[in-house]
């Protein structure tokens, strides 16, 4: 009997096993399969609008304060010579303008408020200017990625409209090629805060903004 009962338990063990185990292993197979098409199907979720607001300095530094942003680069957009550098983007022979790239997932921070921080953080109102900086390069712009985001930066420019007395003379553009401005631009603000130049102009934008995004702000 002691035998045969184990005969019984050897027997149930290969069952389990052999039978049992690989259908186990099979559903987590299917798990992490899901997993991983989650995380492929939230990456491919994330959006991108491309800003100009004057030196991308100064843009760079409030977008990357905000929570559901993803990276945000600076470079040039808008014009027609390839690969170029700032030294001609700043001589206005390029016709590009500093922008910023902001990459942000809209389950997070939709794009009608990412565009309602940008006209309340630079003037859209003064032709290719923003305070002291002047040319084509410092215009308002914004450079929309799909079809599907015309519609929500026509309602921003209207409801901008209205909190200025000057007409807004913001561009709304089709997105161009991106040219990534130099590593010395890339979170300017963060690595040289101390600066004159942050000190003057960045740092009020940031308090001001901050004063009245914080919800927005990341942790």
């Amino acid at each position: 009997m002691e035998k045969f009962t184990i005969g019984i338990g050897s027997t149930f063990l290969f069952l389990a096993l052999g039978v049992v185990a690989p259908r186990m292993f099979g559903n987590v197979q299917k798990i992490e399969t899901r997993s991983q098409d989650t995380i492929q199907s939230k990456t491919m979720e994330m959006q991108t609008i491309t800003l100009g607001a004057g030196c991308f300095w100064c843009v760079e530094a409030v977008f990357d304060r905000i929570e559901g942003v993803e990276s945000v680069t600076s470079g040039y957009m808008g014009g027609h010579v390839k690969n170029p550098a700032y030294r001609e983007v700043c001589n206005g022979t390029t016709g590009h303008a500093e922008v910023i790239q902001v990459v942000f997932n809209p389950d997070v921070v939709s794009l009608s408020l990412l565009l309602e921080v940008f006209f309340a953080t630079h003037d859209p109102t003064t032709l290719n200017r923003q305070g002291a900086d002047a040319g084509t390069q410092y215009r308002s712009a914004i450079f929309h990625h799909s079809a599907g985001q015309l519609p929500i930066i026509e309602q921003a420019v209207i409801a901008a409209s209205g909190q200025w007395s000057s007409p807004i003379v913001t561009t709304v553009e089709v997105a161009s090629p991106f040219y990534e401005a130099e590593d010395y631009h890339q979170s300017y603000f963060e690595l040289h805060g101390e600066a004159p130049y942050c000190q003057a102009v960045i740092a009020p934008k940031m308090r001001k903004f901050t004063e009245k995004y914080l919800f927005l702000l990341k942790n």
